[in-house]
């Protein structure tokens, strides 16, 4: 199956009134992994005429907005018009297929992709018209859920933890964060949840059958 691994680093968390800095991608195939540095990546910067945000997340993003304050070329850089329309030529350029529309549909990943990324990927131009996500998404956290102890699906660090990644800090820059939510799900292509349940015991009945 093919994926999209999606981050956006943003100035604030409502989709109406802040804005996306940073978008990043990487295409992943689970039938056949490349070593992660191998995967198509796109990155974008996105240029406002001025920017809204929090105070917390402005601060988190310093280095975002030093690089969007540079006057010199920047191929990364982009206006919030523009950033759709290269992230649908770079996934046509890498496979991917419009439909009668011109849309390229697919399958996104990431953490917390459909409670915040996908509302911010709504409010951008061209959003089911250049790109849009399929309805079912790929989120980490639910590969790393405990269900006895959680009280809340587990942030990103602690499925870093769970995975014993020895580097559990979160970057809180999309591309690194894009590649993490890779790294995650890896470990489950070869053995899915489903194969990881064990079947009942000869004198125990199986699941009901769906209705």
């Amino acid at each position: 199956m093919r994926y999209v691994s999606l981050d956006l680093e943003t100035s604030g968390s409502h989709p109406q009134r802040h804005q996306v800095l940073e978008l990043a991608a990487v295409i992943e195939d689970s039938r056949h992994p490349r070593p992660l540095p191998e995967l198509p990546a796109f990155r974008r910067v996105v240029r406002h005429p001025e920017y809204v945000g929090s105070a917390g997340a402005l601060a988190l993003n310093a280095r975002l907005l030093q690089e969007l304050a540079r006057q010199d070329p920047n191929p990364e850089l982009c206006t919030p018009a523009e950033l759709l329309p290269q992230l649908r030529e770079f996934l046509l350029a890498h496979g991917f297929r419009a439909d009668a529309t011109g849309c390229v549909a697919v399958t996104m990943a990431g953490k917390n992709i459909g409670v915040f990324d996908l509302g911010f990927l709504k409010a951008l131009p061209g959003y089911g018209q250049a790109v849009r996500a399929e309805p079912a998404m790929l989120d980490p956290a639910a590969f790393y859920l405990n269900w006895h102890k959680d009280s809340r699906l587990p942030s990103m660090s602690i499925c870093k933890a769970r995975a014993r990644f020895p580097d559990r800090e979160v970057a809180h820059e999309a591309l690194a964060d894009a590649l993490d939510v890779v790294r995650l799900l890896r470990p489950f292509y070869q053995l899915p949840l489903y194969q990881q349940v064990a079947p009942p015991a000869p004198d125990e009945p199986g699941p009901a059958p769906a209705s």
